[in-house]
């Protein structure tokens, strides 16, 4: 099992211009759900997406060639991608030689796929295309300037979530302000963060002491997401619940994880201004 302490995370790595897929290093996902109190794969609907800006390879002619790549990690994976071993791998394609963009997707899926248990959704998109990347603005109602009570010494808050009994809506609610450190380097990783629900309105004060509850702690973005999504679960009884989270980018990556009550559709792919 390959544990964060085993990881490139918090070493000085010397960049190697040749193809390595090995370097790709698995990060078991059930020690991080145990800590939450899950057992098994994620029962939910979810996923990791990642977006890679920085992948260049050769054509057959040595002619160099680019693309910014979407991935998405099913969330039922058995392990997580570390994000620096994900960065150096990307760059490790500067000096090969492939014929076609469908080589190069391939090849990337399936290297992925090995690292992560099973399949993986990869998509390149050549600079044509990059007007897709275009940023937008989340959707909802921003609550970061709904008056709260924070204690920035506070762990993280789960009493204060919860949700009026007699109101039930249909709404989303976002906020810029969610902070959390990496657990094995302790550097800060920031996020946007939607939470889409029907159910009894969830109190906005609340939530947002409760993101920003997040400062001190010390977990993977994806782990940060499942908490998020498993306390307003138990304490606002949602019907249908998706949380999503756009993380800022670090070494040419960011990572946005979405986790959902099951049979709930995947959300659409949008990067945020931040991003």
């Amino acid at each position: 099992m390959t544990l964060p302490v085993d990881t490139l995370l918090g070493r000085a790595v010397e960049h190697q211009p040749c193809y390595s897929p090995q370097i790709l290093t698995p990060i078991p996902r059930a020690p991080g759900r145990a800590a939450l109190g899950l057992t098994g794969p994620w029962s939910g609907a979810g996923g990791d997406r990642w977006t890679g800006w920085e992948l260049g390879w050769l054509d057959p002619d040595g002619r160099p060639r680019m693309a910014v790549l979407r991935a998405e990690l099913p969330a039922q994976t058995p392990c997580l991608v570390e994000s620096k071993s994900f960065k150096l791998y990307l760059n490790s394609y500067v000096r090969e030689r492939l014929d076609g963009l469908a080589a190069v997707r391939e090849r990337i899926a399936a290297d992925l796929m090995r690292a992560a248990g099973a399949a993986v959704a990869v998509e390149l998109l050549e600079p044509s295309e990059w007007s897709r990347l275009a940023p937008q603005e989340l959707p909802g109602v921003c609550i970061d300037a709904v008056d709260c009570r924070f204690d920035a010494a506070e762990s993280v808050a789960a009493d204060a979530l919860h949700g009026e009994r007699g109101r039930i809506v249909v709404e989303r609610l976002h906020s810029h302000l969610l902070r959390s450190n990496c657990p094995v380097t302790g550097q800060p990783d920031w996020a946007s963060v939607l939470v889409d629900y029907h159910g009894p309105a969830i109190d906005r004060a609340g939530l947002l002491r409760y993101l920003l509850s997040f400062r001190e702690l010390r977990e993977f973005h994806e782990q940060c997401v499942e908490r998020i999504f498993l306390d307003l679960a138990a304490r606002c009884a949602p019907r249908t619940l998706l949380v999503e989270a756009r993380y800022t980018r670090r070494g040419g990556l960011d990572i946005n994880p979405w986790r959902a009550t099951p049979g709930h559709p995947s959300p659409v792919q949008k990067r945020h201004w931040r991003q």
